[in-house]
């Protein structure tokens, strides 16, 4: 996901995509504050350019803001001193890690000031006992899983854009990925953390200890609030062993029913040493053909096709499992083609077919992604109502996945942007996930796109909780704004904010 891709289109500034959003009554940027933040940064601020142009627009190049300036500190003094003058001058900020964000979280609606935390990448401290590492919230994903192979241990999950996003953004976002059939989600393993708030105040959370009863769990709060109650600085967390035996299946499935059978089965069977289990359909795998030009590694075409990872303790052991699963599939006819794969290098390149699914989408048009979780043997439904709503309009609808986890990546491809048919799929798809109790976002966030959609998920009653924690942690709203909570919500901020100058 870290490749520039060139595109066809121009992407309007969302503030005009959403006319309905208007600007808080927050104070407008001068010389004199520009001149100020830059000194705290001592040269690392931006107010032109590519990179400031960069910093404003999303990585789907759907979203772009208008923000006249970049800061990026390099440790959490900085951003403290960047955060208290903000919240003296009533100037709102958007915190920003890799900008990988598919929601619209990680860049500005107006003329925020952009605070990017890329320069904050160093390992703070890694116990080969028990695993726990500390570091600074701009590491990269990729920088982390290097570092730890190397100690002999792995991160406890794996997205595509490793090699752009950041812990303090994955924190930040509580994006699952690809291996929380095994490991959890990001809140099974985080120790603790450091978090700036609104004012400038240093939240220090971190410790290296997995069990604290004492007390609210405070550092839960930041995870998935995508920096609109503080700016994490700071991440500790709990590293597993890094499993001395790897082994994935790459197969082609006839019907989704047969994707039901083989998950249910893999629980039985691969039980203990089951890490992953991805599906996608014909569709992806076109796609992946033609705009990525990597070949289908199967003999023939199939509906769907999955992979399924294991990583264990005992090869001999783990092999022979595998190898009894695929043969039991195989007299089953539950699969049309596949075979088993344990080389590293193998693997790996395997394991891109699955990891740069977006990219291959991306260049194909304007992807409108939903992230959403459903019941299992719903999970594959949502495509084929969708392309009966949009027919005859005919966008490309396809999915893919994480199916033990029922979180399936719903993406609406077009030529351009094209409100009309976004509205559409939305009219249609979030009152379709409500019926089921499902989620409007797995991992992905609110963002922008979501926000005013939360009350698909949510309650009013917990809606109401999360306005009341915002306004505790950040009286002012200055932190993100215009994310995550509905956009009625906005005016009640405002007054607020005003009320404090």
């Amino acid at each position: 996901m870290a490749e520039e891709l060139s595109t066809k289109w121009e992407t309007p500034l969302t503030s005009e995509q959403n006319p309905h959003i208007k600007r808080g009554r927050y104070s407008h940027l001068t010389q004199t504050d520009k001149d100020v933040l830059s000194r705290i940064v001592e040269g690392r601020a931006c107010t032109s350019g590519k990179e400031l142009a960069d910093a404003n627009i999303d990585w789907l190049r759907i979203y772009r803001g208008t923000s006249p300036l970049l800061l990026k500190p390099k440790s959490t003094w900085e951003v403290s001193k960047i955060l208290g003058y903000c919240h003296n001058r009533n100037l709102a900020v958007v915190p920003q890690g890799g900008n990988t964000s598919l929601a619209g979280g990680s860049v500005p609606m107006f003329d925020e000031v952009i605070i990017s935390l890329k320069l904050m990448d160093k390992i703070i401290s890694f116990n080969n006992l028990s695993g726990a590492l500390v570091c600074e919230a701009g590491c990269t994903l990729q920088s982390l899983m290097d570092f730890l192979d190397a100690e002999g241990y792995t991160m406890p999950y794996r997205i595509g854009p490793k090699d752009t996003c950041q812990i303090g953004g994955n924190m930040s976002t509580n994006c699952g990925g690809m291996h929380v059939v095994r490991y959890g989600s990001r809140h099974a393993a985080i120790l603790g953390l450091e978090v700036v708030l609104a004012d400038g105040s240093i939240l220090d959370l971190v410790t290296t200890m997995k069990k604290d009863n004492t007390g609210y769990h405070l550092k839960h709060l930041f995870l998935g609030a995508e920096g609109t109650l503080g700016i994490i600085t700071k991440v500790s967390l709990e590293c597993p062993v890094k499993s001395p035996s790897q082994h994935m299946l790459f197969i082609g499935v006839p019907s989704f029913q047969d994707v039901l059978k083989i998950f249910k089965k893999a629980k039985y069977d691969l039980g203990e040493i089951l890490s992953a289990f991805e599906v996608f359909d014909e569709t992806v795998m076109k796609l992946i053909n033609k705009n990525l030009k990597l070949p289908n590694p199967l003999s023939g075409e199939s509906p769907y096709y999955m992979i399924i990872a294991t990583a264990g303790s005992n090869r001999r052991h783990d092999d022979e499992k595998m190898n009894a699963f695929l043969s039991q599939l195989e007299k089953e006819g539950a699969i049309q083609n596949g075979f088993k794969e344990s080389r590293a290098e193998a693997m790996k390149h395997l394991w891109s077919y699955r990891e740069r699914i977006a990219v291959a989408l991306k260049r194909e048009g304007i992807c409108y992604k939903y992230d959403i979780t459903l019941p299992h043997e719903k999970f594959f439904d949502v495509i084929t109502e969708l392309r009966g709503v949009l027919h005859p309009n005919s966008p490309c609808v396809v999915g893919y996945g994480h199916l033990a986890e029922g979180d399936i990546h719903l993406n609406v491809i077009m030529p351009q942007l094209d409100k009309e048919i976004q509205e559409k799929v939305e009219g249609f798809l979030y009152p379709w996930i409500q019926n089921l109790r499902g989620s409007i976002s797995s991992e992905h966030g609110l963002g922008i796109q979501r926000r005013d959609e939360i009350v698909y998920s949510k309650s009013p009653k917990g809606v109401e909780v999360m306005r009341k924690v915002k306004l505790t942690f950040d009286p002012k709203g200055i932190l993100n704004p215009y994310k995550v909570l509905p956009s009625w919500m906005d005016s009640e901020l405002t007054q607020r904010n005003l009320s404090k100058l």
